[in-house]
């Protein structure tokens, strides 16, 4: 239970709160305006407050977020799990941190002492405290929020929350909603969250449907035909570099081995220059060789004789000196070109030997080379595979993009269709709770119209979310649907408490009991008063005298169960004690 709303603003008018119902009132005077007293007294700013401090969202229009008020400390002090009572404190300046005493962060609801003293935590860590101790979750509990059934339990009209009983502000997701809704009437709430991850998923394929039909960003996605062809060609790829990485071979030394065969290929090419040239040198000696001969002296004597001349024999001699020494030259010459021409013939057939050897040796080396590489190389291979894997992995998950997108309409409605059959089941074998909530509700809105008023739960398995209808059969006026939201909290809070899976408390803003005629109001008071009792819970309900007054003339007495009264007849007669 709630126990008492203060501030360390000495203005602020400190709300002491017990068991049972209690009404906060904002008193009508005759010089107040329609704007004073009904709208401005600080009536709807102490639910604000209430939130702030159990760990709402502060942005720029929450209560204690404005300038008058950041500088104020307001503090809750409450009922707790395991403890005498606990004290929240929270102030707009710091609207990240909440302070509480004791510490609870480390206590187990089963325990009876909690750790001495006060601790400082984020706004997050208390809301999961609040999930695990006011309403027994633990663990993952992804679809239900503690924020969004304190929202049921206390509904806030800047939320708008009085708009539908199944939804606390405008725009809530039907399916989000009645998740939470399902948790605390006590049913198969994950059942009930696969509508909400459904949604999601109907957003997801509704956005990328919009995206492929871009021309940019159609790119991105791609059609499964086009991918599947390019995913064979990237896996090929990816493959081939696999089983060069897994024939390489590392050669030590690989650039001493590359060096060497170079230098032999640049021997081996020196030996062919050098070939040539001495071929050419070779083929000039034979020519020489065949070139060089002995001249013909035998016509010479004849001649001289024919000419009358006769050569004596000293001149005969001469002339044979000259021959032989001339057939001397000759051989010399011939031999000088055979020892040339065998030179050249050993160096030429030496060569060919050299060369030989050295095409060997290069072949080896060359061998070598081909069978593996330098580490530098590997290195390169894998980080060639890597990019291929990640071109490859990303045309899968664009493949699978792509697939689910072509596919999704129709695995979303069949997930669907089997998400509401599973409901449907649920709830068949859930009967004892769904009577239990319906028995209750009808209960409580036979007692503000009769006991031959048709009131009733319909809780239904729907094609996009659990169906929760609370419905009264009236005239659909709005009095009677602002009842209708009251018999269903009444029966949400009732049960959640009674089964362990909410606080003890439920409030109600004076919003509620516009337009409600006099005998519903009283019977309403009258109603909460006594379901409070017999519970042992806390109602809260914030209301206008004149509303007030029109119950008490039905018979209800209020006086008993008002804990505060406020006025804007007065500077300081509202909640904050100033105006601001």
């Amino acid at each position: 239970m709630l126990k008492r709303l203060s501030a360390d603003d000495p203005r602020f008018k400190t709300v002491t709160l017990t068991g049972g119902l209690n009404l906060v009132v904002a008193d009508i005077t005759d010089n107040s305006t329609d704007t004073d007293s009904r709208n401005s007294a600080g009536k709807s700013s102490l639910i604000e407050l209430v939130h702030f401090l159990l760990g709402a969202r502060a942005d720029t229009k929450a209560v204690a977020m404005n300038k008058a008020l950041r500088n104020t400390t307001f503090r809750l002090d409450m009922d707790w799990p395991g403890v005498e009572s606990l004290s929240v404190t929270r102030r707009g300046s710091h609207p990240k941190t909440v302070r509480i005493d004791p510490d609870v962060t480390g206590a187990d609801s089963d325990r009876l002492f909690s750790s001495e003293g006060p601790a400082e935590l984020g706004v997050d860590e208390w809301n999961r405290l609040i999930e695990r101790d006011l309403f027994g979750l633990r663990g993952e509990h992804s679809g239900v929020s503690g924020r969004t059934m304190l929202s049921f339990l206390a509904r806030r009209d800047s939320a708008h929350g009085f708009n539908e009983p199944v939804r606390t502000f405008a725009r809530q997701a039907e399916a989000d909603a009645t998740t939470n809704l399902a948790y605390l009437l006590g049913l198969d709430w994950q059942l009930a969250d696969g509508y909400r991850q459904l949604a999601a998923r109907q957003a997801t394929r509704t956005q990328l449907s919009k995206a492929v039909n871009d021309p940019v960003w159609g790119r991105i996605v791609g059609s499964t035909a086009d991918l599947r062809g390019q995913i064979t060609l990237a896996q090929a790829q990816v493959d081939r570099l696999r089983a060069q990485i897994a024939d390489f071979q590392i050669v030590p030394q690989y650039e001493h081995v590359k060096n060497q065969a170079d230098e032999i290929a640049r021997a081996i090419k020196q030996l062919a220059q050098d070939d040539v040239i001495d071929r050419n040198n070779l083929e000039e000696l034979h020519k020489a060789v065949t070139e060089t001969a002995d001249v013909e002296t035998d016509y010479l004597e004849s001649v001289y004789r024919e000419l009358g001349i006769i050569l004596n024999d000293q001149v005969r001699r001469r002339f044979e000196d000259v021959q032989t020494f001339h057939h001397s030259v000759v051989r010399n010459r011939r031999r000088f070109l055979d020892d040339e021409i065998t030179e050249l013939t050993q160096r030429l057939e030496t060569r060919r030997t050299e060369r030989a050897r050295l095409g060997e040796e290069q072949a080896h080396l060359l061998r070598t080379l081909n069978e593996g590489g330098a580490l530098e190389a590997l290195t390169a291979l894998q980080q060639a595979l890597a990019r291929e894997q990640a071109t490859l992995e990303a045309l899968r998950h664009r493949y699978e993009a792509a697939q689910t997108l072509e596919a999704s309409s129709r695995q979303i409605t069949t997930k669907r269709l089997e998400l509401e059959q599973a409901v449907a089941t649920d709830l068949n074998e859930r009967a004892q709770q769904t009577a239990e909530a319906t028995l209750l509700f009808s209960r409580y809105a036979q007692r503000l119209y009769g006991e031959g008023r048709e009131a009733y739960l319909a809780i239904d398995a729907g094609r996009n979310s659990l169906k929760i209808l609370p419905r009264i059969h009236s005239d659909d006026s709005r009095g009677i649907g602002n009842m209708v939201m009251f018999c269903f909290d009444l029966t949400l809070a009732v049960l959640a408490h009674r089964h362990g899976r909410a606080p003890d408390f439920l409030i109600h803003d004076s919003h509620l009991f516009d337009g409600v005629d006099d005998r519903q109001l009283s019977a309403a008071l009258t109603l909460a008063a006594e379901v409070a009792h017999e519970e042992r819970m806390q109602y809260i309900a914030t209301l206008n005298t004149d509303d007030l007054g029109k119950a008490a003339r039905r018979g209800f007495d209020p006086e008993p169960h008002i804990r505060a009264r406020l006025t804007d007849a007065l500077e300081t007669g509202g909640l904050f004690g100033f105006r601001f």
